[in-house]
Protein backbone atom coordinates (compact mmCIF):
# COMPACT_ATOMS: atom_id res chain seq x y z
CA UNK A 1 0.00 0.00 0.00
CA UNK A 2 1.19 3.63 -0.74
CA UNK A 3 1.46 5.86 2.46
CA UNK A 4 -1.50 8.43 2.56
CA UNK A 5 -1.14 9.39 6.05
CA UNK A 6 -1.83 8.96 9.65
CA UNK A 7 -6.10 9.14 11.11
CA UNK A 8 -7.35 9.13 14.18
CA UNK A 9 -7.65 5.25 14.25
CA UNK A 10 -4.09 4.76 13.58
CA UNK A 11 -3.50 6.76 17.56
CA UNK A 12 -6.76 5.24 18.84
CA UNK A 13 -5.07 1.34 18.36
CA UNK A 14 -3.05 2.47 21.78
CA UNK A 15 -6.36 2.67 23.57
CA UNK A 16 -7.20 -0.95 22.77
CA UNK A 17 -6.82 -3.31 26.07
CA UNK A 18 -4.63 -6.35 26.40
CA UNK A 19 -1.82 -7.02 24.73
CA UNK A 20 -3.76 -9.34 21.93
CA UNK A 21 -6.11 -6.87 20.99
CA UNK A 22 -3.53 -4.61 20.51
CA UNK A 23 -1.24 -6.22 18.56
CA UNK A 24 -4.21 -7.47 16.41
CA UNK A 25 -5.24 -3.79 15.88
CA UNK A 26 -1.50 -2.79 15.64
CA UNK A 27 -1.01 -5.28 12.87
CA UNK A 28 -4.38 -4.29 11.09
CA UNK A 29 -4.47 -0.49 11.33
CA UNK A 30 -0.50 1.18 11.69
CA UNK A 31 2.07 -1.81 10.75
CA UNK A 32 1.07 -1.79 7.15
CA UNK A 33 1.73 2.35 7.14
CA UNK A 34 4.84 1.68 8.60
CA UNK A 35 6.12 -1.53 6.06
CA UNK A 36 4.86 1.39 3.44
CA UNK A 37 7.09 4.29 5.09
CA UNK A 38 10.20 1.34 4.79
CA UNK A 39 10.07 0.86 1.39
CA UNK A 40 9.74 4.55 0.46
CA UNK A 41 12.29 5.68 3.14
CA UNK A 42 15.18 2.91 2.69
CA UNK A 43 15.81 4.05 -0.97
CA UNK A 44 15.90 7.46 0.14
CA UNK A 45 18.39 6.93 3.04
CA UNK A 46 20.48 4.28 0.81
CA UNK A 47 20.94 6.95 -1.08
CA UNK A 48 21.87 10.08 1.15
CA UNK A 49 24.24 8.15 3.59
CA UNK A 50 26.32 6.23 0.70
CA UNK A 51 25.84 2.45 2.56
CA UNK A 52 22.81 -0.07 2.12
CA UNK A 53 19.95 0.72 4.65
CA UNK A 54 17.12 -1.99 5.42
CA UNK A 55 13.58 -1.20 6.74
CA UNK A 56 13.09 -2.60 10.25
CA UNK A 57 9.28 -2.80 11.29
CA UNK A 58 8.50 -3.15 15.28
CA UNK A 59 7.04 -6.70 15.98
CA UNK A 60 6.77 -6.24 19.60
CA UNK A 61 8.01 -10.11 19.53
CA UNK A 62 9.43 -9.71 23.19
CA UNK A 63 5.85 -8.75 24.96
CA UNK A 64 3.96 -11.03 26.84
CA UNK A 65 1.63 -9.40 29.24
CA UNK A 66 1.81 -5.42 28.61
CA UNK A 67 0.64 -4.44 25.58
CA UNK A 68 2.95 -1.71 23.17
CA UNK A 69 2.58 2.71 23.82
CA UNK A 70 4.37 2.70 20.10
CA UNK A 71 5.12 1.68 17.66
CA UNK A 72 8.28 2.31 14.74
CA UNK A 73 9.85 1.56 11.29
CA UNK A 74 13.98 1.51 11.90
CA UNK A 75 16.37 2.08 9.37
CA UNK A 76 19.78 0.79 9.77
CA UNK A 77 22.44 -0.27 7.28
CA UNK A 78 22.55 -3.60 9.53
CA UNK A 79 20.07 -6.39 7.32
CA UNK A 80 19.28 -8.64 10.52
CA UNK A 81 18.41 -5.67 12.74
CA UNK A 82 18.77 -1.96 13.99
CA UNK A 83 19.30 -1.66 17.55
CA UNK A 84 23.32 -2.10 17.91
CA UNK A 85 23.44 0.18 15.43
CA UNK A 86 22.97 4.68 15.00
CA UNK A 87 19.51 4.60 13.00
CA UNK A 88 17.00 6.18 12.23
CA UNK A 89 13.20 5.95 13.10
CA UNK A 90 9.52 6.82 12.36
CA UNK A 91 6.63 5.79 14.40
CA UNK A 92 3.69 7.20 16.33
CA UNK A 93 2.66 7.21 20.58
CA UNK A 94 -0.75 7.71 21.43
CA UNK A 95 -0.19 11.33 21.53
CA UNK A 96 2.09 12.13 18.52
CA UNK A 97 4.78 10.92 15.73
CA UNK A 98 7.96 10.63 15.92
CA UNK A 99 10.97 10.97 13.55
CA UNK A 100 14.56 10.30 15.49
CA UNK A 101 18.29 9.50 14.67
CA UNK A 102 18.68 7.07 17.98
CA UNK A 103 21.66 5.02 19.83
CA UNK A 104 19.28 2.89 21.86
CA UNK A 105 20.87 1.35 24.88
CA UNK A 106 21.49 -2.01 23.55
CA UNK A 107 23.63 -0.22 20.56
CA UNK A 108 27.62 -1.52 20.49
CA UNK A 109 30.57 1.06 20.97
CA UNK A 110 28.35 3.98 22.43
CA UNK A 111 31.62 5.12 24.29
CA UNK A 112 32.45 5.79 20.33
CA UNK A 113 29.85 7.40 19.14
CA UNK A 114 29.67 9.40 22.47
CA UNK A 115 33.19 10.81 21.97
CA UNK A 116 32.11 11.38 18.18
CA UNK A 117 29.19 13.39 19.32
CA UNK A 118 31.36 15.38 22.22
CA UNK A 119 33.86 16.40 19.81
CA UNK A 120 31.22 18.08 17.50
CA UNK A 121 29.20 19.40 20.21
CA UNK A 122 29.39 22.73 19.30
CA UNK A 123 28.78 21.78 15.53
CA UNK A 124 25.44 19.88 16.33
CA UNK A 125 23.94 22.76 18.69
CA UNK A 126 24.80 24.72 15.37
CA UNK A 127 23.44 22.40 12.60
CA UNK A 128 20.72 20.70 14.34
CA UNK A 129 17.27 22.99 14.22
CA UNK A 130 16.09 24.67 16.96
CA UNK A 131 12.32 22.85 16.91
CA UNK A 132 14.13 19.39 16.90
CA UNK A 133 13.68 17.68 20.30
CA UNK A 134 15.64 15.26 22.20
CA UNK A 135 15.40 12.02 24.30
CA UNK A 136 17.80 10.02 26.44
CA UNK A 137 14.60 7.26 26.83
CA UNK A 138 12.83 5.73 23.79
CA UNK A 139 10.35 3.82 26.04
CA UNK A 140 8.75 7.00 27.37
CA UNK A 141 6.96 9.81 25.25
CA UNK A 142 8.62 12.84 27.18
CA UNK A 143 11.15 15.30 25.50
CA UNK A 144 13.77 17.89 25.95
CA UNK A 145 14.64 20.88 23.96
CA UNK A 146 17.92 21.11 24.02
CA UNK A 147 21.20 19.04 23.87
CA UNK A 148 23.40 18.60 27.12
CA UNK A 149 26.68 18.18 27.51
CA UNK A 150 25.52 15.55 30.45
CA UNK A 151 23.66 13.34 28.09
CA UNK A 152 26.49 12.69 25.55
CA UNK A 153 28.78 11.81 28.51
CA UNK A 154 26.41 9.01 29.99
CA UNK A 155 25.70 8.02 26.68
CA UNK A 156 29.32 6.91 27.39
CA UNK A 157 29.44 6.02 30.48
CA UNK A 158 26.08 4.34 31.41
CA UNK A 159 25.38 0.74 30.18
CA UNK A 160 21.34 2.28 29.60
CA UNK A 161 21.96 5.10 28.28
CA UNK A 162 20.28 6.36 24.90
CA UNK A 163 20.53 9.38 22.98
CA UNK A 164 17.76 10.47 20.42
CA UNK A 165 17.23 13.51 18.25
CA UNK A 166 14.63 14.61 16.12
CA UNK A 167 11.23 15.94 15.82
CA UNK A 168 7.46 15.05 16.87
CA UNK A 169 4.08 16.12 15.65
CA UNK A 170 1.28 16.29 17.82
CA UNK A 171 -1.34 14.01 16.99
CA UNK A 172 -3.92 16.40 15.75
CA UNK A 173 -1.62 18.11 13.97
CA UNK A 174 -0.32 14.74 12.25
CA UNK A 175 -3.64 13.56 10.92
CA UNK A 176 -4.58 16.77 9.37
CA UNK A 177 -0.86 17.48 7.43
CA UNK A 178 -0.29 16.55 3.98
CA UNK A 179 3.10 17.01 4.26
CA UNK A 180 3.96 14.14 6.39
CA UNK A 181 6.56 12.85 4.07
CA UNK A 182 8.42 16.04 3.12
CA UNK A 183 8.49 16.61 7.00
CA UNK A 184 10.35 13.69 7.08
CA UNK A 185 12.60 13.70 4.66
CA UNK A 186 13.68 16.74 5.46
CA UNK A 187 14.43 15.49 9.55
CA UNK A 188 16.33 12.81 8.20
CA UNK A 189 18.45 15.32 5.77
CA UNK A 190 18.76 17.38 9.12
CA UNK A 191 20.00 14.45 11.34
CA UNK A 192 22.34 13.08 8.57
CA UNK A 193 25.48 14.11 10.43
CA UNK A 194 24.48 12.83 13.92
CA UNK A 195 24.54 9.47 11.72
CA UNK A 196 27.32 10.15 9.66
CA UNK A 197 29.60 10.87 12.67
CA UNK A 198 28.57 7.48 14.75
CA UNK A 199 28.57 5.36 12.27
CA UNK A 200 32.16 6.60 11.52
CA UNK A 201 33.01 6.60 14.70
CA UNK A 202 32.61 2.33 15.09
CA UNK A 203 33.93 2.42 11.65
CA UNK A 204 37.44 3.51 12.96
CA UNK A 205 37.57 1.37 16.33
Amino acid sequence: MAFTGFTEKDFEVFAVEGLEPRMQALIATVRPKLEALGEMFAPMLTAMTGEDVYAHVAKHARRTVHPPDNTWVAFSSDKRGYKKHPHFQIGLWRTHVFVWFAVLDEAANKAAYARALAEREAEIRAIIPPSFVWSTDHTRPETVNRLDAEMIERLGKVKKAELLCGVTIPREEAVRRTDLIEIFEQTFTALAPLYQWTTRAAVLL
